[in-house]
């Protein structure tokens, strides 16, 4: 067991399942419908904008662990691309769970030496910071998600019972 191993293994759980809070990203947005991703509740983001926002920093990161340059704006996290339909909505789960299943084998990859060195600028802090920070990020939304999921599907629920 390695801590890159464990790091990759509760970014997996989060995103698919195991983790303490018996809770993943999966699971969650499965029976989401578009028309529920996209539907506003009070001043909160919609499971969609959450959905892109925590894919947004997996992506970035995956791309530097493919050696790619870090080509990212914090104020761009949110600006997902629309969704019309089922098929946009299903385009954007399954790049997020994708993209988590390829970051987690790169940082299975990563020798652990790579924790500890600084994540492309010193300002970011380490590779274990930015990753563990992911998880962390991760969590944070998934219960936003949930939550608001939950409030769509009560209101959806007395609807029908009117």
């Amino acid at each position: 067991m390695t801590i890159t191993s464990e790091l990759a293994k509760h970014l997996r759980d989060v995103h698919f399942g195991g983790n303490w809070t018996w809770s993943n990203l999966k699971d969650n947005l499965a029976d989401v419908t578009w028309q529920q991703a996209t539907t506003k509740v009070q001043d909160f983001n919609t499971i969609a904008v959450l959905t892109f926002h925590v894919n947004y920093f997996v992506d970035v990161a995956l791309k530097v662990l493919e050696g790619k340059p870090l080509d990212a704006n914090d104020k761009f996290s949110f600006d997902h691309p629309p969704i019309h339909s089922e098929e946009d909505w299903q385009k954007m789960v399954d790049k997020a769970l994708a993209d988590a299943e390829k970051f987690a084998g790169l940082i299975e990859q990563l020798p652990e030496s790579k924790l500890w060195e600084i994540f492309i600028h010193k300002k970011y802090g380490t590779y274990y910071r930015n990753i563990q920070g992911i998880i962390e990020h991760t969590h944070y939304h998934l219960g936003q998600i949930a939550i608001i999921k939950k409030i769509i599907l009560q209101k959806e629920t007395a609807g029908t019972n009117q």
